[in-house]
């Protein structure tokens, strides 16, 4: 008899079953321990959960593609809409900010200015709010199958990444059209859109395991995200509003561009316009947030493996 099978009987007969008199039921904790048994959903030490995700990497690439294919089959224009949905909000946010408020008189190419701002902040703004449901979503999936849980929010990001690469072809042409030239600076673009995404897919993994327990995270979300969008300069240049307009500290303005979400939109900028020039510097922020969202959002999320999907 195995070992697995001697630890069964030993419990169904409520002792070893080696001939030695019965002194009363083992407890079961002992008897896994003896026999070298462990739960199903124990957590993994984090070098074996890293490894479990990696196998799983074609699911999460397949699970990221049928999502996207997906999500607009119902729809007339389908995948367009992830490029209409950026553009519709920047030609609003022209109108109201730009021409309304004036705000294109203080800066140089604005409408490249502001759809640069527009398509990053979407992209961030998408894989916060999808890797919030990534979890409370998957309930019935994640309860059937055995798999690292961080699969699902990475899945949700790259999903995100996908739309973002069609749009991204959208945006460089549009910055050619507002005259912007092609400069030696467009080939670290690819840079900079990893480093935006090891910060999402980190982001993700922290609103993932909040919103595996806080159910209301969903409702307030968006409101978050659309305070985050105000603070992010996405239609306004935060130095001109900030420091020359209203005439406040220059550590101000600084705070502001600290903000993840800023600071990526301040880099893209930098590489695809030549009227924008962005603090110097900007990378050592961006690598900063990528790095420290991708490790610490990781940890954060692995530390409460066992307790997805109960309840």
């Amino acid at each position: 008899m195995s070992q697995p099978e001697s630890a069964i009987a030993d419990a169904q007969a409520g002792g070893p079953s080696n001939g030695t008199p019965d002194k009363g039921q083992e407890p079961l904790a002992k008897l896994a321990e003896r026999y070298g048994l462990r739960r199903a959903i124990a957590r993994p030490s984090l070098p074996v959960y890293l490894r479990q995700l990696w196998e799983r990497r074609h699911f999460v690439m397949t699970y990221a593609t049928s999502r996207n294919v997906s999500k607009y089959s119902n729809s007339a224009l389908g995948q367009l809409w992830q490029v209409l949905t950026p553009l519709l909000n920047a030609g609003i946010y022209y109108l109201m900010f730009g021409l309304i408020l004036g705000a294109k008189g203080d800066i140089k190419n604005y409408p490249a200015f502001l759809i640069t701002g527009m398509f990053v902040f979407t992209y961030t703004q998408r894989s916060v709010s999808s890797g919030a449901k990534a979890v409370s979503s998957n309930l019935a999936l994640i309860r059937a199958l055995h798999f690292p849980r961080a699969a699902l929010p990475l899945a949700y990001t790259i999903q995100e990444f996908q739309q973002l690469l069609i749009s991204m072809g959208v945006l460089f042409v549009l910055v050619l059209i507002t005259g912007e030239p092609i400069t030696w600076l467009w080939l670290l673009v690819p840079v900079a859109l990893l480093l935006q995404t090891m910060f999402n897919i980190g982001a993700s993994l922290v609103l993932a395991r909040i919103g595996a327990t806080a159910r209301d995270l969903n409702q307030l979300l968006p409101f978050i995200t659309r305070t985050w969008l105000y603070a992010s300069g996405v239609f306004f240049s935060i130095q001109d509003k900030i420091v020359v307009k209203n005439h406040l500290p220059q550590w101000v303005a600084d705070v502001m561009y600290a903000n993840p979400a800023a600071a990526y939109i301040e880099l893209m900028r930098d590489l695809l316009m030549r009227t924008h020039v962005a603090s110097s510097w900007v990378w050592s922020v961006c690598v900063f947030w990528a790095v420290f969202a991708l490790l610490g959002g990781f940890w954060y999320f692995w530390r409460a493996e066992e307790k997805y999907g109960r309840g």
